[in-house]
């Protein structure tokens, strides 16, 4: 008998860096992957306008119990062993079963709140707690754990990251992980012409950079609200230091030259 696929949410929120790490599994040979399966079901049922809404719900299932169904059962391809979903956190409304969640290996992708909102400030000028899905990360995470990586981290040091981050998913690490061929793909959602275009131009995470502006003044309220949440994930975190993840493996060969994914996408929905 086959042995059952590793099937995983990586939940985060949007300004992130989701995308590049979302290009990272999908460039593994033994990857599929779902590009925010839940967006239209949240559209749907909250009636948020956000671009392209109607194309959006037109793409995608609007059921809850349809995408998890798929996402937790769903044979994958053959020669594929790995189903990686993306997925916004705020997409995931108080009507969903957590418990339907369960067959999924979980993972978290956390930035700090205060970069996180003065790169968001800049496409939604007044955002709220519910926006940035970090509570509801909080209560996946206390509710079934997983492994914890923060998009600093994530961009300053790629491989032992991700070399920690696939350690604690029990799935092998692949330096094609590190790099990815440039333009779009039929995995990306219909908003990504929107959304997406640094993303197509990169070839790989690029280095870490401050958030281009200050925080601004009216919304350091909702950042001081974000922080508990963000510092007990954060508690939790995968570095890569070799305390965290001491197997050892061929050091990968460096990213092929060329644009990198460093500020995610400015999509109020995704990043």
């Amino acid at each position: 008998m086959a042995d059952e696929p590793i099937r995983i949410a990586m939940w985060s929120g949007p300004r992130t860096v989701s995308t590049a790490l979302m290009r990272a599994w999908e460039n593994r040979p033994d990857t599929v992957v779902a590009d925010e399966p839940l967006y239209a079901f949240y559209l749907d049922r909250t009636g948020i306008a956000h671009p392209g809404r109607d194309e959006v719900i037109a793409s995608q299932p609007t059921s809850w119990p349809t995408v998890i169904r798929e996402l937790t059962t769903a044979p994958l391809p053959a020669g594929r062993s790995v189903f990686y979903g993306k997925h916004m956190t705020h997409h995931l409304l108080p009507e969903v079963d957590r418990d339907a969640l369960a067959p999924l290996r979980h993972a978290f992708l956390i930035r700090d709140p205060r970069e996180l909102l003065a790169s968001y400030a800049k496409v939604r000028a007044t955002p709220t707690l519910d926006d940035l899905g970090i509570w509801q990360q909080a209560e996946i995470f206390d509710r079934f754990g997983g492994p914890v990586i923060d998009s600093r981290d994530l961009l300053e040091q790629p491989e032992a990251v991700l070399r920690a981050l696939c350690r604690a998913l029990g799935v092998p690490f692949t330096a094609a992980m590190l790099s990815w061929p440039p333009g779009p793909r039929e995995t990306d959602g219909v908003w990504a012409p929107h959304w997406y275009d640094s993303v197509w131009r990169s070839t790989g995470f690029g280095p870490y950079h401050p958030a281009g502006q200050a925080l601004p003044p009216r919304l350091a309220a909702l950042a001081d609200q974000c922080q508990p949440f963000y510092q007990r994930l954060r508690a939790s975190r995968l570095t890569g230091a070799p305390g965290q993840d001491p197997a050892s493996g061929p050091v990968a060969q460096d990213p092929a030259s060329g644009p990198v994914a460093q500020d995610p996408a400015p999509h109020p929905g995704a990043s």
